[in-house]
Order: structure tokens, then sequence, then C-alpha cells
């Protein structure tokens, strides 16, 4: 067999891991979300879930994939060999199938509206007339079938190029122009007439907002905008080196995660409320509510395009992973086989996708349980898949890996001090799981 990938650096593996956490559940999903749950009170309970719930399941991951450096099924094999734990990992891949083949269509989304908003086709619109053209553009069978394999084609064309030159190196280029993209459109948002309302709408909580469902929300919305539960972070980590400090690229990821979901809000609820717009407007916030607001503005349209482009990356930079994870146990390591591979795989999720992408056109009729083909594949993933995984990965790592396994783990190439480790065990153990069965019962209706 021929030697496994590594990542280059300590910083490609941070900035991949980063990009696969930072897609579209931190910049599309978590304005609206936050939006409809009273804004502040929903960010700062996030904050708070982020660090007792997704960083312990991110460090988890982390411990798997590096300790048995092998891909996302093999991972659990070598760790506990004669048991049926492997199936986490098929779980994850299957999950990450899924998760792409409707991923994609809201990727060729913004493929399409970049196009459009460089040719001027958005130029001068109402808001009525920007709800027009985005019910128009999804509902094309051939514009949304088209612009769906564009952003699997890339996917693909990173994916096979390898760890270090085609993940790491697109993911350092995108994710830096991401950071500088996004802080340059709060600058031009938070100097908008009003803008303050805004900012004070995302940073100033008001618990009076907060109910039940805002705490479940912001609860599933911590472990899914950071790729938790899906073993992806298990391939990745698997590439690492043994001299490197999973705490310290733990903490690093969580961080940008937090600072991007961050500036996703400052950039978009200044503008929204400057305009009189309702933060609370849903999914369609993005591609409805920004360009009216961006084509109010001096420059506007070169804002929304910087705003495209940031999505794009994001959206790439996840969508790789998901690819990576599938990619990785297939081919079992071989450089040689991974091109075929991503070809492969990357354009059977495509096939498999088509459905999704007709679902707001001509298969929006056929639905099962009261749902479109799209929705229930995202709610498969996000309601059902998801949390079984991390679910599992929380039971798994305090089960069936010694404790001082795990000490040693997490103190190579750190000074990760006993202490914090015996609240990371506490988290993994006892927290986590209850706190994942409370999101799956929520899910379920139980309560």
């Amino acid at each position: 067999m021929s030697q496994r990938e590594q990542w280059s650096s300590k910083l490609g593996f941070i900035l991949a891991a980063a990009g696969s956490a930072i897609g579209l559940g931190a910049i599309w999903k978590f304005p609206y979300i936050a939006g409809q749950n009273g804004g502040g009170a929903f960010f700062l309970i996030f904050i708070i879930f982020t660090l007792i719930l997704g960083l312990p399941l991110l460090l988890a991951e982390f411990i798997i994939g590096r300790s048995a450096q092998d891909n996302a099924v093999d991972s659990y094999r070598k760790i506990a060999p004669g048991t049926q734990w492997h199936w986490v990992g098929i779980i994850g891949m299957v999950t990450s199938f899924i998760l792409l083949s409707f991923y994609s269509v809201i990727g060729g989304w913004i493929v399409v509206y970049l196009f459009k908003a460089i040719v001027g086709d958005l130029n001068g619109l109402n808001s009525d007339q920007y709800a027009v053209v985005f019910g128009e553009t999804i509902s094309d069978p051939m514009i949304s079938v088209f612009v769906q394999l564009l952003f699997i084609l890339m996917t693909i064309f990173v994916v096979s190029k390898g760890v270090q030159k085609g993940i790491e190196r697109a993911s350092a280029i995108m994710m830096p122009a991401l950071f500088i993209l996004f802080i340059i459109l709060v600058i031009r948002a938070v100097t908008l007439d009003g803008a303050m309302e805004g900012i004070k709408f995302l940073l100033q909580p008001d618990f009076t907002k907060v109910k039940s469902q805002t705490i479940l929300e912001a609860m599933g919305q911590s472990f899914f905008t950071l790729s938790v539960g899906v073993s992806v972070m298990v391939t990745y980590s698997s590439y690492l080196p043994k001299t490197q400090s999973l705490p310290r690229s733990a903490f690093s990821i969580v961080g940008m995660n937090i600072f991007i979901v961050l500036l996703a809000g400052l950039a978009i609820f200044p503008a929204v409320f400057s305009f009189n717009l309702e933060p609370g407007a849903g999914p369609v916030l993005l591609f409805n509510v920004l360009p009216t607001v961006f084509s109010q503005i001096p420059f506007g349209m070169f804002f929304f395009i910087a705003f495209l482009v940031l999505f794009l990356f994001a959206a790439l930079t996840s969508a790789f992973s998901m690819l990576e994870i599938i990619v990785s146990v297939i081919s079992k390591g071989e450089p040689t086989q991974r091109k075929k591979w991503a070809w492969i795989i990357g354009l059977a999720i495509f096939v498999c996708g088509i459905p999704s992408a007709l679902s707001f056109g001509i298969l929006g009729e056929i639905t099962l349980f009261g749902k479109t083909i799209f929705d229930l594949a995202d709610f498969a993933v996000s309601n059902v898949l998801l949390p079984i995984g991390s679910l599992l990965i929380a039971i798994f790592v305090p089960v069936k890996m010694k404790k001082s396994t795990l000490y040693e783990e997490l103190k190579r190439g750190s000074s990760f001090k006993k202490g914090l480790f015996e609240i990371w065990y506490f988290l993994i153990r006892f927290v986590a799981p209850l706190l994942i069965l409370a999101v799956m019962l929520d899910v379920l209706g139980v309560w």
C-alpha cells in the first residue's frame, strides 16, 4: 500500500477542518434561525452549547481519527475489532452522501446567483421582483440541474487532487479570502444608517424571547455547524501527525466557527434593520432579502457579488469534506485510486441529487410525510442521521477507549492539563449524550 497522505502543516489542517465546519450551516442557516429566535439570546445560547457540546464531540472525533490513522470505517474497526462499531463510520458515509446530494443544490443556487449578479440581471429590482427571480430560478429544471452539476464538478476536481494538493491548497486560499471578504462586508453593513438596531438585535440578548424551542434549536445548531456526527473530522484528523496538538486545533476551529457566525450576523442584521426588512424571513433571507438590501446602497452589487463569492467558498470547503470521507474509505487510502473514485462517487451523488434539485419545480408535487424530496433529505440528515451519529460517537469514545489512552492522545504535542481532561471526559460521557437525546426527542415530538 502507498504511504498514507498527511497535511503539510498544522495551519493547513486547521483551515481545511474549519472550512468543513464553516459552511451553509454557519452562513446560510444561522442568520435565519437566529432571526426567527430573537437574535442575541439565541446567539449566546448557541455559543454555550458549541463549547459544552460541539467542542467535546469535535475532540472525540479527532482522537478516533488521529489514534487510528485510518479512514472513517476502518478507524472504528482498529479501535474496537470484532465489534459492529464500524457502522458508525458507515452511517457517516451515508449521511455525507445524502447531505452532499441536496447541499449541492443550494451550492448551485449560489453559482447561478453569482452569474446573474455579475452579468447585471439582478440590478434595479425590488423585493417582490427578487422573490420572483428566486422562484423562477429554483423551479427551472435545466438551470437547477446544470448549476448543481457545476458545483459537484468543482468539488470533485479539488478532492481528486488529494489531501495536500487539493483540499489543503484550496482551503488555504478560500478560507483567508472568506475572512477578508466578510470583514469588508461587515464594515459596510455596520456603517449603514440604522445599523445599530441590527447590531443590538444580534449582540444584546433579550431573554423574554427565549422559549424551549429556542434552546433546542441553538443546541442542534451547535453541532450541525461544526461538522460533527458524520465522522468527517475522524477522516481529516487521520491525516495528522502524532505531534499535532488536538486541543489547540479544536479550539482554533471552534473559535473560527464562532467568529464567522458573528461576522455573518454583523453582515446581515444591520443591513436588514437598516432597510426595515424582516430578520425572521427564513431560508430565503440570503437570496431574497440581501439582494434587496445591496441594491439600495452605493456599489451594492459589488458587495453582493463579494458576499456570494465567500458564500460559495464556504459551501465548497464543506462539500470537500463530505466527498472526502467517502473517497477515503472506498480508495483505502491509495492515492492512485483517489481520482477514479472521486469522479465515480461525485457523479453518483449528483445523479442522486437530481430529484432534490427538481423538488422546487416539476417534482414539487411529489411528497412523502408531507415533505418534498429536498425537505425529506434535509430532515433525514439534520434531524435523524446527524444526531444518531453524534450520539454513537459520544458513547463510543468513553466506552471503547481506555481513559488513560484518551488522556495520552490529548496530551500529545500539547500541555493539556489533567483538570481540563476531566472536564472534557465528563462532558463527552454524560452531558453530550443527554443533550443529543434531548434534541432527538424534540424532533420526534416526544415533548
